[in-house]
Protein backbone atom coordinates (compact mmCIF):
# COMPACT_ATOMS: atom_id res chain seq x y z
CA UNK A 1 0.00 0.00 0.00
CA UNK A 2 1.58 3.21 -1.14
CA UNK A 3 0.44 6.94 0.13
CA UNK A 4 0.04 9.70 -2.25
CA UNK A 5 -0.80 12.77 -0.20
CA UNK A 6 -3.44 12.74 2.20
CA UNK A 7 -4.88 9.56 -0.06
CA UNK A 8 -3.70 5.68 -0.07
CA UNK A 9 -3.52 3.47 -2.52
CA UNK A 10 -4.70 0.13 -2.19
CA UNK A 11 -3.06 -2.49 -5.05
CA UNK A 12 -5.98 -5.31 -5.26
CA UNK A 13 -6.07 -8.47 -7.83
CA UNK A 14 -9.60 -7.35 -9.26
CA UNK A 15 -9.78 -3.84 -9.46
CA UNK A 16 -5.84 -2.75 -9.55
CA UNK A 17 -4.56 0.61 -7.97
CA UNK A 18 -7.78 1.70 -5.66
CA UNK A 19 -7.53 5.32 -4.41
CA UNK A 20 -9.13 6.04 -1.29
CA UNK A 21 -10.09 8.54 0.62
CA UNK A 22 -7.99 9.64 4.21
CA UNK A 23 -11.49 9.10 5.53
CA UNK A 24 -12.03 5.95 4.62
CA UNK A 25 -8.46 4.76 5.50
CA UNK A 26 -9.40 6.38 8.96
CA UNK A 27 -12.38 3.52 9.46
CA UNK A 28 -10.38 0.65 7.90
CA UNK A 29 -8.27 1.05 10.51
CA UNK A 30 -10.18 0.20 13.33
CA UNK A 31 -10.66 -3.19 15.27
CA UNK A 32 -14.33 -3.46 13.64
CA UNK A 33 -13.38 -3.02 10.46
CA UNK A 34 -9.94 -5.36 10.53
CA UNK A 35 -12.46 -8.00 11.96
CA UNK A 36 -13.66 -8.70 8.64
CA UNK A 37 -9.83 -9.76 7.69
CA UNK A 38 -11.04 -12.94 9.68
CA UNK A 39 -14.44 -13.86 7.76
CA UNK A 40 -14.58 -16.18 4.88
CA UNK A 41 -16.48 -14.61 1.91
CA UNK A 42 -18.21 -17.89 0.78
CA UNK A 43 -18.37 -19.39 3.85
CA UNK A 44 -17.99 -23.15 4.00
CA UNK A 45 -17.18 -23.30 -0.01
CA UNK A 46 -13.46 -22.93 0.96
CA UNK A 47 -14.05 -26.84 2.11
CA UNK A 48 -14.48 -27.41 -1.70
CA UNK A 49 -12.66 -24.70 -3.59
CA UNK A 50 -9.11 -24.51 -2.47
CA UNK A 51 -9.03 -21.10 -3.79
CA UNK A 52 -11.87 -19.04 -2.54
CA UNK A 53 -9.96 -18.14 0.58
CA UNK A 54 -10.70 -14.57 0.11
CA UNK A 55 -11.97 -12.81 3.04
CA UNK A 56 -14.86 -9.60 3.89
CA UNK A 57 -12.01 -7.37 3.92
CA UNK A 58 -11.39 -7.16 0.49
CA UNK A 59 -14.23 -7.51 -0.86
CA UNK A 60 -15.58 -4.50 1.39
CA UNK A 61 -12.56 -2.43 0.15
CA UNK A 62 -13.40 -3.00 -3.07
CA UNK A 63 -17.28 -2.08 -2.67
CA UNK A 64 -16.31 1.27 -1.08
CA UNK A 65 -13.74 1.66 -4.50
CA UNK A 66 -16.46 0.33 -6.71
CA UNK A 67 -19.35 2.92 -5.22
CA UNK A 68 -16.90 5.99 -5.87
CA UNK A 69 -16.45 5.53 -9.16
CA UNK A 70 -19.87 5.05 -10.37
CA UNK A 71 -21.10 8.20 -8.31
CA UNK A 72 -18.24 10.04 -9.56
CA UNK A 73 -19.02 9.02 -13.41
CA UNK A 74 -22.30 9.94 -12.90
CA UNK A 75 -21.44 13.14 -11.55
CA UNK A 76 -19.23 14.01 -14.63
CA UNK A 77 -21.50 12.94 -17.07
CA UNK A 78 -24.37 15.21 -15.27
CA UNK A 79 -23.68 17.96 -13.99
CA UNK A 80 -27.14 18.66 -13.25
CA UNK A 81 -27.75 16.27 -10.85
CA UNK A 82 -25.77 18.40 -8.36
CA UNK A 83 -23.85 15.64 -6.78
CA UNK A 84 -21.59 16.98 -3.74
CA UNK A 85 -18.16 16.02 -2.64
CA UNK A 86 -20.86 15.34 0.41
CA UNK A 87 -22.73 12.86 -1.67
CA UNK A 88 -19.90 10.55 -2.99
CA UNK A 89 -18.00 10.82 0.28
CA UNK A 90 -21.14 9.10 1.98
CA UNK A 91 -21.35 6.58 -0.91
CA UNK A 92 -18.07 5.74 -0.79
CA UNK A 93 -18.57 4.65 2.80
CA UNK A 94 -22.02 2.83 2.47
CA UNK A 95 -19.79 0.99 0.40
CA UNK A 96 -17.20 0.24 2.42
CA UNK A 97 -19.32 -0.65 5.53
CA UNK A 98 -21.83 -2.62 3.76
CA UNK A 99 -20.65 -5.50 5.29
CA UNK A 100 -19.79 -4.72 8.53
CA UNK A 101 -22.35 -6.84 10.49
CA UNK A 102 -21.22 -10.54 9.40
CA UNK A 103 -20.34 -13.05 11.30
CA UNK A 104 -18.47 -16.38 11.29
CA UNK A 105 -18.57 -17.85 7.90
CA UNK A 106 -20.58 -14.83 6.38
CA UNK A 107 -23.98 -15.69 5.38
CA UNK A 108 -23.67 -19.61 7.38
CA UNK A 109 -24.08 -17.27 10.88
CA UNK A 110 -26.98 -15.78 9.72
CA UNK A 111 -29.25 -17.95 7.62
CA UNK A 112 -28.19 -20.81 8.75
CA UNK A 113 -26.74 -20.81 12.72
CA UNK A 114 -29.00 -17.85 14.53
CA UNK A 115 -32.14 -19.11 12.91
CA UNK A 116 -32.01 -22.28 14.58
CA UNK A 117 -30.58 -20.81 17.89
CA UNK A 118 -34.65 -19.46 19.04
CA UNK A 119 -37.38 -18.12 17.41
CA UNK A 120 -36.97 -14.92 18.35
CA UNK A 121 -34.10 -14.08 16.30
CA UNK A 122 -35.09 -16.24 13.01
CA UNK A 123 -35.62 -12.45 10.92
CA UNK A 124 -32.16 -11.21 12.25
CA UNK A 125 -30.11 -10.27 9.34
CA UNK A 126 -26.69 -9.17 8.97
CA UNK A 127 -27.77 -5.78 7.41
CA UNK A 128 -28.74 -4.67 11.57
CA UNK A 129 -25.54 -5.66 12.33
CA UNK A 130 -23.98 -3.75 9.89
CA UNK A 131 -25.63 -0.55 11.42
CA UNK A 132 -25.24 -1.11 14.86
CA UNK A 133 -21.34 -2.17 13.91
CA UNK A 134 -21.39 1.39 12.00
CA UNK A 135 -22.80 3.33 14.88
CA UNK A 136 -20.63 1.35 17.36
CA UNK A 137 -17.08 1.99 15.16
CA UNK A 138 -18.02 5.48 14.84
CA UNK A 139 -18.85 6.00 18.41
CA UNK A 140 -15.81 3.77 19.75
CA UNK A 141 -13.17 5.46 17.78
CA UNK A 142 -14.19 9.01 18.25
CA UNK A 143 -14.65 9.50 14.16
CA UNK A 144 -17.65 11.83 14.80
CA UNK A 145 -15.32 14.60 14.62
CA UNK A 146 -12.98 13.74 11.55
CA UNK A 147 -16.30 12.77 9.82
CA UNK A 148 -17.47 16.57 9.66
CA UNK A 149 -13.54 17.65 9.10
CA UNK A 150 -13.89 16.21 5.82
CA UNK A 151 -17.51 17.83 5.70
CA UNK A 152 -20.17 15.38 6.52
CA UNK A 153 -23.29 16.77 8.10
CA UNK A 154 -23.91 14.83 11.30
CA UNK A 155 -26.57 12.70 11.84
CA UNK A 156 -28.45 13.44 8.62
CA UNK A 157 -25.21 11.93 6.80
CA UNK A 158 -25.10 9.15 9.53
CA UNK A 159 -28.54 8.36 8.55
CA UNK A 160 -27.57 8.22 4.63
CA UNK A 161 -24.68 6.27 5.04
CA UNK A 162 -27.13 3.68 7.09
CA UNK A 163 -29.94 4.15 4.44
CA UNK A 164 -27.84 3.24 1.54
CA UNK A 165 -26.93 0.57 3.35
CA UNK A 166 -29.94 -1.36 4.54
CA UNK A 167 -32.50 0.89 3.62
CA UNK A 168 -35.51 2.97 4.72
CA UNK A 169 -35.05 3.18 8.88
CA UNK A 170 -38.62 4.33 9.48
CA UNK A 171 -40.97 1.92 8.28
CA UNK A 172 -42.97 2.88 4.81
CA UNK A 173 -46.71 3.69 5.26
CA UNK A 174 -48.87 2.01 3.02
CA UNK A 175 -51.95 1.73 2.27
CA UNK A 176 -54.13 -1.44 2.58
CA UNK A 177 -54.24 -3.21 -0.63
CA UNK A 178 -51.82 -0.67 -2.45
CA UNK A 179 -48.32 -0.19 -3.13
CA UNK A 180 -48.62 3.88 -2.88
CA UNK A 181 -45.98 5.31 -0.31
CA UNK A 182 -47.25 8.27 1.67
CA UNK A 183 -44.05 10.01 1.46
CA UNK A 184 -40.58 9.66 0.70
CA UNK A 185 -39.18 7.28 3.10
CA UNK A 186 -35.74 8.19 3.08
CA UNK A 187 -34.57 10.74 5.72
CA UNK A 188 -30.44 11.15 4.29
CA UNK A 189 -31.22 12.57 1.00
CA UNK A 190 -34.26 14.22 -0.65
CA UNK A 191 -36.33 12.30 -3.50
CA UNK A 192 -34.57 14.48 -6.32
CA UNK A 193 -31.55 12.55 -5.01
CA UNK A 194 -32.95 8.98 -5.47
CA UNK A 195 -30.41 7.41 -7.55
CA UNK A 196 -28.17 7.35 -5.00
CA UNK A 197 -29.75 4.51 -3.17
CA UNK A 198 -28.53 2.42 -6.16
CA UNK A 199 -25.52 2.13 -6.04
CA UNK A 200 -24.55 0.26 -3.21
CA UNK A 201 -27.92 -2.30 -2.82
CA UNK A 202 -30.36 -1.31 -5.11
CA UNK A 203 -33.55 -2.66 -3.67
CA UNK A 204 -35.24 -1.66 -7.21
CA UNK A 205 -33.39 -4.03 -9.74
CA UNK A 206 -30.73 -5.97 -7.86
CA UNK A 207 -28.24 -4.22 -10.35
CA UNK A 208 -24.95 -2.87 -7.60
CA UNK A 209 -21.55 -2.24 -6.84
CA UNK A 210 -21.63 -5.24 -3.92
CA UNK A 211 -22.56 -7.31 -6.83
CA UNK A 212 -20.18 -6.03 -9.28
CA UNK A 213 -17.56 -6.41 -6.71
CA UNK A 214 -18.39 -9.82 -5.56
CA UNK A 215 -18.86 -11.30 -9.29
CA UNK A 216 -15.58 -10.32 -10.29
CA UNK A 217 -13.86 -11.35 -6.96
CA UNK A 218 -15.23 -14.74 -6.37
CA UNK A 219 -15.09 -15.67 -9.92
CA UNK A 220 -11.26 -14.95 -10.00
CA UNK A 221 -11.02 -16.79 -6.74
CA UNK A 222 -13.09 -19.96 -7.37
CA UNK A 223 -11.83 -20.20 -11.10
CA UNK A 224 -15.03 -19.64 -13.09
CA UNK A 225 -15.10 -17.09 -16.05
CA UNK A 226 -16.66 -13.69 -15.37
CA UNK A 227 -18.59 -12.44 -18.68
CA UNK A 228 -20.33 -8.98 -17.36
CA UNK A 229 -18.24 -5.84 -17.46
CA UNK A 230 -18.89 -3.41 -14.83
CA UNK A 231 -16.26 -1.13 -16.24
CA UNK A 232 -18.86 -1.05 -19.41
CA UNK A 233 -21.42 -0.69 -17.54
CA UNK A 234 -20.45 2.62 -15.74
CA UNK A 235 -19.46 4.17 -19.23
CA UNK A 236 -23.08 4.02 -20.13
CA UNK A 237 -24.83 4.28 -16.86
CA UNK A 238 -27.06 7.19 -17.05
CA UNK A 239 -29.71 8.89 -14.30
CA UNK A 240 -33.31 8.93 -16.19
CA UNK A 241 -36.47 9.77 -14.32
CA UNK A 242 -39.00 7.16 -14.63
CA UNK A 243 -42.18 7.41 -13.26
CA UNK A 244 -41.56 10.56 -11.28
CA UNK A 245 -38.38 9.07 -9.61
CA UNK A 246 -34.72 9.42 -10.45
CA UNK A 247 -33.09 5.81 -11.45
CA UNK A 248 -30.00 4.33 -12.89
CA UNK A 249 -30.67 3.26 -16.23
CA UNK A 250 -28.47 1.59 -18.89
CA UNK A 251 -28.52 1.92 -23.02
CA UNK A 252 -30.80 -0.60 -24.66
CA UNK A 253 -28.06 -1.51 -26.34
CA UNK A 254 -26.03 -3.00 -22.55
CA UNK A 255 -29.01 -5.30 -22.37
CA UNK A 256 -26.67 -8.22 -23.23
CA UNK A 257 -24.35 -7.22 -20.88
CA UNK A 258 -26.51 -7.18 -18.17
CA UNK A 259 -27.88 -10.74 -19.32
CA UNK A 260 -24.25 -11.72 -18.66
CA UNK A 261 -24.45 -10.33 -15.33
CA UNK A 262 -27.64 -12.24 -14.34
CA UNK A 263 -26.17 -15.55 -15.92
CA UNK A 264 -22.74 -14.90 -13.79
CA UNK A 265 -25.05 -15.04 -10.82
CA UNK A 266 -27.05 -17.91 -11.59
CA UNK A 267 -23.61 -19.70 -12.77
CA UNK A 268 -22.30 -19.40 -8.97
CA UNK A 269 -25.00 -20.08 -7.08
CA UNK A 270 -25.32 -22.94 -9.12
CA UNK A 271 -21.83 -24.21 -9.30
CA UNK A 272 -20.87 -22.46 -5.97
CA UNK A 273 -22.86 -21.00 -3.55
CA UNK A 274 -25.37 -23.73 -3.57
CA UNK A 275 -22.78 -26.89 -4.51
CA UNK A 276 -24.06 -29.93 -2.74
CA UNK A 277 -20.91 -30.57 -0.40
CA UNK A 278 -20.85 -26.36 -0.03
CA UNK A 279 -24.57 -26.57 1.74
CA UNK A 280 -23.65 -30.02 4.04
CA UNK A 281 -20.16 -28.17 5.15
CA UNK A 282 -21.96 -25.43 6.19
CA UNK A 283 -24.57 -27.16 7.71
CA UNK A 284 -22.11 -29.17 9.99
CA UNK A 285 -20.78 -26.25 10.91
CA UNK A 286 -23.79 -24.36 12.20
CA UNK A 287 -24.62 -27.72 13.85
CA UNK A 288 -21.58 -27.53 15.89
CA UNK A 289 -22.01 -23.67 16.72
CA UNK A 290 -25.15 -24.76 18.04
CA UNK A 291 -23.81 -27.08 20.34
CA UNK A 292 -20.98 -24.77 21.20
CA UNK A 293 -23.76 -22.48 21.91
CA UNK A 294 -24.19 -21.76 25.83
CA UNK A 295 -20.30 -22.71 26.08
CA UNK A 296 -18.30 -20.42 24.55
CA UNK A 297 -18.43 -17.00 26.18
CA UNK A 298 -17.47 -13.52 24.43
CA UNK A 299 -16.87 -10.80 26.67
CA UNK A 300 -18.83 -7.24 25.90
CA UNK A 301 -19.72 -4.13 27.41
CA UNK A 302 -18.81 -3.91 30.78
CA UNK A 303 -17.40 -7.05 31.07
CA UNK A 304 -20.47 -9.38 30.11
CA UNK A 305 -20.54 -12.18 28.85
CA UNK A 306 -22.33 -13.31 25.71
CA UNK A 307 -22.92 -16.69 23.76
CA UNK A 308 -22.25 -17.49 20.18
CA UNK A 309 -25.93 -16.42 19.46
CA UNK A 310 -25.97 -13.82 22.18
CA UNK A 311 -23.22 -11.86 20.52
CA UNK A 312 -25.27 -10.15 18.15
CA UNK A 313 -26.93 -7.82 21.08
CA UNK A 314 -23.91 -6.43 22.00
CA UNK A 315 -21.26 -5.09 18.98
CA UNK A 316 -18.36 -4.92 22.13
CA UNK A 317 -18.89 -8.92 21.73
CA UNK A 318 -19.48 -9.32 18.38
CA UNK A 319 -16.72 -7.39 17.24
CA UNK A 320 -14.69 -10.37 19.29
CA UNK A 321 -16.37 -13.02 16.74
CA UNK A 322 -14.72 -14.11 13.72
CA UNK A 323 -14.49 -17.53 11.76
CA UNK A 324 -11.70 -18.15 14.97
CA UNK A 325 -14.64 -19.85 16.91
CA UNK A 326 -14.42 -22.81 14.61
CA UNK A 327 -10.40 -23.61 15.64
CA UNK A 328 -11.19 -22.55 19.17
CA UNK A 329 -13.56 -25.17 19.27
CA UNK A 330 -12.29 -27.71 17.07
CA UNK A 331 -8.85 -27.58 19.91
CA UNK A 332 -10.44 -26.96 22.68
CA UNK A 333 -10.16 -29.76 25.11
CA UNK A 334 -13.29 -28.79 27.19
CA UNK A 335 -15.24 -31.71 27.86
CA UNK A 336 -18.48 -29.40 27.50
CA UNK A 337 -17.39 -28.96 23.34
CA UNK A 338 -17.06 -32.75 22.87
CA UNK A 339 -20.23 -32.64 20.45
CA UNK A 340 -19.46 -29.67 18.03
CA UNK A 341 -15.85 -30.80 18.15
CA UNK A 342 -16.79 -34.27 16.73
CA UNK A 343 -18.78 -32.51 14.16
CA UNK A 344 -15.76 -30.34 13.02
CA UNK A 345 -13.59 -33.39 12.90
CA UNK A 346 -15.47 -35.02 10.76
CA UNK A 347 -15.42 -31.45 8.32
CA UNK A 348 -11.45 -31.36 8.67
CA UNK A 349 -10.92 -35.69 7.80
CA UNK A 350 -13.48 -34.84 4.96
CA UNK A 351 -16.07 -37.90 6.96
CA UNK A 352 -18.90 -35.12 5.78
CA UNK A 353 -22.62 -36.42 5.60
CA UNK A 354 -22.97 -37.48 2.13
CA UNK A 355 -25.50 -36.72 0.03
CA UNK A 356 -28.28 -39.03 -0.55
CA UNK A 357 -30.10 -37.69 -3.90
CA UNK A 358 -31.55 -34.62 -4.70
CA UNK A 359 -35.10 -33.17 -6.82
CA UNK A 360 -36.12 -30.46 -7.95
CA UNK A 361 -39.46 -28.71 -7.55
CA UNK A 362 -41.39 -25.19 -7.79
CA UNK A 363 -42.54 -23.33 -5.12
CA UNK A 364 -46.57 -24.76 -5.87
CA UNK A 365 -44.53 -28.13 -5.87
CA UNK A 366 -43.33 -27.48 -1.88
CA UNK A 367 -46.73 -26.02 -0.48
CA UNK A 368 -48.69 -28.99 -2.12
CA UNK A 369 -46.69 -31.15 0.10
CA UNK A 370 -47.81 -32.70 3.33
CA UNK A 371 -47.40 -29.96 6.09
CA UNK A 372 -44.67 -32.13 7.54
CA UNK A 373 -43.17 -33.62 4.33
CA UNK A 374 -39.52 -33.23 5.63
CA UNK A 375 -40.55 -35.34 8.78
CA UNK A 376 -42.25 -37.86 6.39
CA UNK A 377 -39.71 -38.02 3.63
CA UNK A 378 -37.24 -39.08 6.45
CA UNK A 379 -39.27 -41.72 8.10
CA UNK A 380 -39.90 -43.17 4.36
CA UNK A 381 -36.24 -43.67 4.19
CA UNK A 382 -35.62 -45.46 7.38
CA UNK A 383 -34.69 -49.20 7.05
CA UNK A 384 -31.88 -51.33 6.87
CA UNK A 385 -30.76 -49.92 10.61
CA UNK A 386 -30.87 -45.98 9.02
CA UNK A 387 -33.18 -44.22 11.55
CA UNK A 388 -35.02 -40.63 10.46
CA UNK A 389 -32.72 -38.96 13.31
CA UNK A 390 -29.52 -40.09 10.01
CA UNK A 391 -31.26 -38.06 7.50
CA UNK A 392 -31.00 -34.08 7.15
CA UNK A 393 -33.15 -32.36 4.24
CA UNK A 394 -31.82 -29.47 2.65
CA UNK A 395 -34.38 -27.14 0.87
CA UNK A 396 -32.17 -24.40 -1.68
CA UNK A 397 -33.39 -21.38 -3.52
CA UNK A 398 -31.60 -20.24 -6.60
CA UNK A 399 -31.98 -16.63 -6.84
CA UNK A 400 -33.91 -14.41 -7.42
CA UNK A 401 -36.33 -15.33 -5.44
CA UNK A 402 -39.51 -15.57 -8.00
CA UNK A 403 -36.92 -17.99 -9.97
CA UNK A 404 -38.98 -21.33 -10.38
CA UNK A 405 -36.76 -23.59 -9.26
CA UNK A 406 -35.91 -25.14 -5.94
CA UNK A 407 -33.06 -27.87 -4.50
CA UNK A 408 -34.77 -30.56 -1.92
CA UNK A 409 -31.66 -32.50 -0.81
CA UNK A 410 -31.20 -35.63 1.36
CA UNK A 411 -28.12 -36.27 2.94
CA UNK A 412 -27.16 -39.07 5.37
CA UNK A 413 -24.86 -38.57 8.44
CA UNK A 414 -24.02 -42.21 7.93
CA UNK A 415 -21.41 -43.73 5.37
CA UNK A 416 -21.89 -47.21 4.86
CA UNK A 417 -22.66 -47.39 1.19
CA UNK A 418 -25.12 -50.76 1.07
CA UNK A 419 -28.08 -49.24 3.60
CA UNK A 420 -27.41 -45.59 1.66
CA UNK A 421 -28.27 -47.40 -2.31
CA UNK A 422 -31.81 -49.14 -0.61
CA UNK A 423 -32.13 -45.53 1.26
CA UNK A 424 -31.15 -43.85 -2.46
CA UNK A 425 -33.74 -46.36 -4.04
CA UNK A 426 -36.77 -45.32 -1.04
CA UNK A 427 -36.01 -41.67 -1.96
CA UNK A 428 -36.25 -42.37 -5.51
CA UNK A 429 -39.79 -43.86 -4.77
CA UNK A 430 -40.56 -41.14 -2.60
CA UNK A 431 -40.03 -38.90 -5.59
CA UNK A 432 -42.04 -40.94 -8.09
CA UNK A 433 -45.35 -40.97 -5.80
CA UNK A 434 -45.47 -36.95 -5.83
CA UNK A 435 -44.32 -36.53 -9.44
CA UNK A 436 -40.82 -35.55 -8.47
CA UNK A 437 -37.72 -35.93 -10.42
CA UNK A 438 -34.45 -37.54 -8.96
CA UNK A 439 -31.62 -35.53 -10.23
CA UNK A 440 -28.60 -37.11 -8.57
CA UNK A 441 -26.83 -39.22 -6.02
CA UNK A 442 -23.62 -39.07 -5.00
CA UNK A 443 -20.75 -39.43 -7.73
CA UNK A 444 -23.10 -37.58 -9.95
CA UNK A 445 -22.09 -34.25 -8.71
CA UNK A 446 -20.54 -32.81 -11.18
CA UNK A 447 -21.97 -33.43 -14.42
CA UNK A 448 -25.42 -32.14 -12.56
CA UNK A 449 -24.27 -28.93 -11.35
CA UNK A 450 -22.58 -27.70 -14.23
CA UNK A 451 -24.71 -25.71 -16.74
CA UNK A 452 -25.08 -26.97 -20.01
CA UNK A 453 -22.88 -25.37 -22.32
CA UNK A 454 -20.36 -25.00 -20.21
Amino acid sequence: MAEQGQHKVFNDPIHGHMELHPLLVKIIDTPQFQRLRNIKQLGGAYFVYPGASHNRFEHSIGVGHLAGELVKALSARQPELLITARDILCVQIAGLCHDLGHGPFSHLYDQVFIPKTCSEKKGWKHDDASLQMFDHLVERNGLEEEMERYGLVLPQDQTFIKEMIAGPLKKRQVEPHTETVDEWPYEGRPQEKSFLYEIVANKTNGIDVDKFDYFARDCHHLGIRNNFDHLRYFKFARVCEVDGQKHICSRDKEVNNLYDMFHTRYSLHRRAYQHSVNKIMEFMIAEAFLQADEHIKIEGSGGEMFTLSGAIDDMEAYTKLTDDVFHQILNSSDPLLAEAREILQRIITRNHYKLLAETNCTPNQIKILEANWKEELTGALQGDGLNPEDFEVIVSSLLPTCFSEMLIRVYCKRTDEEPLERARERFRNWCEDRGLPVLQGEGQETQALIPEGE
